[in-house]
């Protein structure tokens, strides 16, 4: 047989290239302050950093997954592996905002490419007894890349400079293009698709971009959610969505056949996704405020207090594998589900003087929670997917993912902005300080919001000190709010995560086509 199509080597070469991608969502946060020094950047001009790169892997990745599909996954993965590496050599290499965030968009669409078929692969090479725990390793690699982010990006940033954060991806997806080459194998679905659904991409990849636009676009500090601009482009990804669904009944051979979502369980592993994905990301957006700007952190040290998550996605998925497929997804996902909530409602206690002790107990209880959510939401999507389209289920999954985590963004900004405004005034007051104005009251407001105290140059040390009291407690009760509706969506997906059941094509991947 040689090392060809082996199914561990397979799955070690697509978590290198996976990696990648699920790093590069995290790790430019903390390059974005040091990019922004340097290139004479304005703050609009570091979101698109980060705004570009999400909304060209959102809006891809359905359509990557058909392409997958139709042309093997092998060359899919390796064209998406060399552009990603490509595209981050050239971001390391540019001299202008605009040179990085365009090739900050070619890197999410390359990684769209990829990630789909990095499943496809796992699908069709792992018998079924072992295709959860393929999955749980491969969501391990995910979640840990994730949480890992900000550590390696702190330290390279740190110790090298803000170009060593994409340069680090060349060498990687050099190693994933060589065993590529010699480990993966190609499968192809018997009854593979062989056209594509141009007026289904249009419609679906309007929808999904304006929706993960409103997303990005609705926090108080930009536009708002009930600015006009906003609501227009919610109700434009509404039609999109409409006209999609419409059109996906009418085609030959749809981008989506939506007999895909006949299957309750698939509907509900990917609502899964979208909840686990608003809890996970929405609360881990203000912990890393809380870490660095309430506890005073460096980057570095805010990473390694994230360990405890970290370490127990690594320890969990894999494990969850096992329950999953001797169990079935039911208990572990819900259980899953049911330790988020609580982990998220913990969060809701956290304090300015909570000590390390207490945060990791939190910390580790998330990863916990998380690990068997990633693993089972994903094995029951693209388990409960025909074979031919395991690419666009794949796609499916990962786009959950990524609009679950704007949303989650989105709407527990809007809570932590909502509750901030409603007490920084009270407290303000009531620290005995002096009146803000309407302007300056805005200011404030957004500074609290991510933890910084709005101290202005020359403030004398003991009104600093209360300014800084009252913006920490702000912040607290802000966070402690977000959390709880964090917890709440948790309890919501435990409920969703007893329509889930195994896989009913999950040992389809014997009868595909090998090329």
């Amino acid at each position: 047989m040689g090392l060809r199509g082996r199914p561990w080597l397979t799955l070690f070469t697509v978590a290198a290239g996976v990696m990648m991608v699920a790093l590069d969502g995290t790790i430019v946060a903390i390059a974005n302050p040091a990019i922004q020094k340097d290139l004479g950047a304005s703050f609009s001009e570091v979101q698109w950093i980060t705004n570009g790169y999400f909304l060209a892997l959102a809006v891809s990745l359905i359509t990557a997954g058909k392409l997958g599909d139709r042309f093997g996954h092998r060359q899919t993965f390796l064209i998406g592996v060399i552009g990603f590496a490509a595209a981050s050599g050239a971001i390391g290499l540019s001299a202008s905002i605009p040179l990085v965030v365009g090739f900050r968009v070619l890197q999410g669409l390359f990684g769209a490419l990829l990630m789909p078929a990095a499943l496809g692969l796992l699908r069709a090479t792992f018998p079924a007894e072992r295709l959860n725990m393929a999955i749980g390793i491969w969501g391990m690699v995910i979640g840990a890349s994730t949480a890992g982010g900000p550590i390696l990006g702190g330290v390279l940033v740190e110790h090298v400079n803000w170009q060593s954060v994409f340069f680090i991806n060349v060498p990687v997806g050099i190693l994933a293009v060589v065993l590529g080459v010699l480990i993966l194998l190609d499968h192809r679905a018997e009854n593979a698709p062989r056209s594509f659904d141009i007026p289904g991409i249009a419609l679906l990849s309007t929808a999904v971009f304006c929706l993960v636009w409103a997303l990005i676009k609705a926090p108080p500090s930009q536009w708002g959610w009930g600015d006009p601009k906003t609501l227009g482009f919610l109700a434009v990804s509404v039609l999109g969505f409409a006209g999609f669904a419409y059109w996906e009944t009418k085609v030959a051979e749809p981008l989506i056949p939506l007999a895909l979502f006949r299957s309750v369980a698939l509907s509900a592993g990917v609502v899964l996704m979208v909840l686990m994905a608003i809890a996970f990301m929405g609360g881990l957006f203000f912990v890393t405020f809380y870490l660095q700007n309430v506890h005073g952190m460096s980057p570095i040290n805010a990473g390694l207090n994230l360990l405890p998550l970290t370490g127990m996605m690594i320890v969990g998925s894999p494990l969850a594998g096992v329950m999953i497929t001797k169990f079935g997804p039911r208990v572990p996902l819900a259980g899953g589900m049911a330790l988020t909530a609580l982990a998220m409602y913990g969060m809701s206690t956290l304090q300015r003087d909570t000590g390390s002790a207490v945060m990791a107990l939190w910390f580790a209880l998330l990863g916990l929670g998380l690990a068997p959510v990633m693993v089972g939401a994903t094995e029951v999507i693209v388990g409960n997917a025909p074979m031919e389209l395991s690419g666009v289920a794949g796609g499916l999954q990962q786009a959950a993912m990524q609009i679950g985590g704007s949303l989650g963004t989105a709407v527990l900004g809007a809570v932590m902005a909502s509750k901030v405004d409603s007490d920084l005034a009270a407290n303000w007051t009531s620290a005995g300080l002096p009146p803000l104005t309407a302007a300056q009251e805005a200011q404030a407001s957004e500074a609290v919001q991510v933890g910084v105290p709005p101290v202005a140059p020359g403030t004398p040390d003991a009104i600093a000190a209360k300014i800084t009291d009252v913006a920490h407690n702000t912040f607290i009760s802000g966070m402690s709010a977000a959390s709880l509706v964090a917890a709440g969506v948790a309890v919501v997906a435990v409920l969703v995560a007893f329509l889930t059941k195994k896989g009913e094509n999950a040992g389809a991947g014997a009868g595909a086509v090998h090329i």
